[in-house]
């Protein structure tokens, strides 16, 4: 797997929970998209893996993904642009996922269709609820109505892929407006659905209202519950939990978030976007100013860059396949000379007894129960496997 991932940082309105980075204000659309296609170009021959066929490196992506901010505030036009460049640019597979984010605020029949012949197969729409005082509470700029009228003109248009966002654990929320989050999201039949429980990030106007005690956060017991509850009701629907917040249906897991997940190389466009290609993490300016300077200035728009240890892949490796789809065995002694079922004893054989883990032979991956604790699992891994010594360690 490899993936493209490019930042769109506009907003009609920001929410109040959101640490990406996005400015309230389209009026410098038409700038960005100019600026990004450079950007585009910029990056196509520096890439070291795979990503420019000029120079004879064939290794195709395998997603694209538009996040944000709010990819849907960008034309059809603009976003025909877009791609067309990217395919002048990158190998990209014939049969890639190429997902937009939108709010069901912002699109229409018209729009949809022309995003799908644009070469967009794939939607994410940022439902988050269907009880009007938490979508309040939460900023959002759509009603439920318009959820529900969002899903029905993305299948009119041809989307067979779309991704439903859900969030649990809002103040005030109870389990049984959570249930009928759920019941109201089911009847829509997403065919992928990422539910978060709220967080409150340092930096964001949600956490300094937390702060000065104007909010009251869900108790840790009713938000272990809720998750639970979504576990449960999603499962029992069809869904499979592949992630520790993603569900889908059979065949319709999120290409690009398996390559995050999978360790694998993906490259990123945009401010603030990040990066990761072979050992190296890049980032860019968190500033839509410093990124245009940098990129009109025929310069790669980095704000820095870093080159990971062999530890730091491996824990990595680790803490991300075993909140995902599970860890290879095989392939992490490959990788880091590490005997992983060993490394874990005696904790593994106890997390395989209470039913939190899996052992099929070749994957280690956590069950139902096991996602509910899962942080607890995946810290102490990373414990054990640190404590290897470097001499006990093969060459791989």
């Amino acid at each position: 797997m490899f993936g493209l991932y490019l930042h769109i940082p506009f907003c009609e309105k920001k929410c109040s929970y959101c640490d990406f980075y996005s400015l309230e204000s389209t009026e410098h659309i038409d700038a960005f998209v100019n600026t990004l296609l450079t950007e585009i170009d910029l990056r196509s021959p520096v890439m070291p893996s795979g990503a420019c066929p000029a120079e004879g490196r064939v290794e195709a992506h395998t997603s694209v993904f538009f996040g944000g901010g709010t990819p849907s505030l960008l034309s059809p036009e603009a976003m025909s642009r877009i791609i067309t460049r990217l395919h002048e640019r990158y190998t990209i597979a014939p049969d890639a996922e190429w997902t937009m984010e939108c709010n069901p605020g912002t699109v229409t029949p018209e729009r949809l269709a022309a995003y799908r012949t644009a070469g967009i197969n794939r939607l994410s729409f940022g439902v988050q609820s269907f009880t009007a005082s938490e979508l309040t509470f939460l900023d959002r700029i759509h009603d439920a109505d318009e959820a529900v009228a969002a899903m029905t003109m993305a299948r009119e248009a041809g989307f067979d892929n779309v991704n439903m966002d859900l969030m649990f654990a809002v103040p005030g929320q109870t389990m049984e407006t959570l249930s009928y989050n759920l019941s109201r999201m089911l009847q829509l039949a997403p065919d992928h659905i990422s539910a978060y429980s709220l967080i409150y990030e340092h930096g964001t106007p949600l956490f300094a209202r937390l702060k000065k005690g104007l909010i009251t956060p869900t108790s840790e017991d009713i938000d272990a519950a809720m998750y639970a509850l979504v576990i449960t009701t999603l499962t029992d629907a069809g869904y499979e939990q592949y992630e520790v917040s993603n569900f889908a249906r059979p065949g319709k897991q999120c290409k690009h978030n398996l390559t995050y997940w999978h360790g694998e190389n993906y490259i990123a466009l945009g401010p603030s976007a990040h990066g990761f290609i072979d050992t190296t993490r890049y980032w860019n300016h968190r500033s839509l100013t410093a990124w245009t300077t940098k990129v009109n200035a025929g310069e790669l728009p980095e704000a820095n860059r870093e080159t990971l240890t062999n530890e730091e892949l491996c824990t990595e490796y680790l803490f991300l396949t075993l909140r995902a789809d599970g860890t290879p065995i095989a392939e992490f002694e490959q990788r880091f000379g590490v005997d992983l079922r060993s490394a874990l004893q005696p904790d593994l054989g106890h997390w395989i007894d209470a039913g939190f883990v899996i052992d099929n032979g070749t994957t280690l991956r956590l069950t139902g129960e096991g996602y509910r604790v899962c942080d607890e699992i995946t810290v102490k891994s990373i414990q054990f496997v640190d404590r290897v010594p470097s001499s006990l360690r093969s060459s791989g």
